[in-house]
């Protein structure tokens, strides 16, 4: 007696993932969290509260900045410090402790962001990538302040205590000490980058993409 072969199709299946993101938000807060995130990066090379280009001003803008900033980046500080306390855990190489804080304060956005794009809300996973560039901007401000010397005082740093500038020992420990503002130049750069892809990401799913 023939037997039937089993049924295997499922198996088969396409694994190709159904854009779904449309069904998730509206079609108002995705413009809205457009204009809010657009807004926001335009207005961010005047108001950012910290230097290259700092403005101090006692308007309604600079005061919501400043807030939103302390807000912010209290969040990627605990997950900078984070990524230092895995290595004082860990028998980590010197280099891998120092830059290891970075190391973590760009992937936790950028984890967000792909862990929401493996989800398929492309609204959230483009939010996760405008935070990576917001904190490597901030990084990049970092690295500007590696010639400053070897020691974060007390009254700039997270901890509230003196510490080791991570990136004058990692710039001097390959060289490049000298060029900080070069590569923090280049790292800014990067971060804007990343911020305007995810604001046009933003608006093609606001405006363009539709309720497909």
């Amino acid at each position: 007696m023939r037997r039937e072969k089993p049924d295997l199709s499922h198996l088969h299946k396409s694994t190709k993932r159904s854009h779904v993101d449309s069904q998730r938000h509206t079609p108002m807060a995705k413009r809205a969290t457009f204009v809010v995130f657009a807004i926001f990066l335009f207005s961010f090379h005047k108001y950012a509260p910290y230097p290259p280009k700092y403005i101090v001003e006692r308007s309604t803008i600079q005061s919501i900045f400043d807030l939103y900033y302390f807000i912010s980046n209290q969040v990627f500080g605990i997950v900078h410090e984070g990524g230092h306390g895995v290595c004082y855990i860990l028998p980590c190489p010197r280099f891998l402790t120092a830059i290891n804080g970075t190391i973590f304060q760009l992937l936790f956005p950028a984890g967000i962001g792909y862990y929401y794009y493996r989800r398929d809300n492309l609204l959230a996973a483009n939010i996760g990538i405008f935070f990576t560039g917001f904190t490597m901007h901030y990084t990049a401000w970092y690295i500007s302040t590696s010639h400053e010397g070897a020691i974060v005082p007390a009254s700039k740093s997270f901890l509230g205590k003196d510490g080791y500038h991570d990136f004058h020992y990692i710039l001097d420990t390959l060289g490049v000490l000298p060029y900080d503002g070069m590569i923090a130049g280049i790292v800014r750069f990067i971060s804007y980058l990343l911020m305007l892809y995810a604001i046009g990401r933003l608006y093609w799913i606001a405006f363009v993409a539709g309720e497909d």
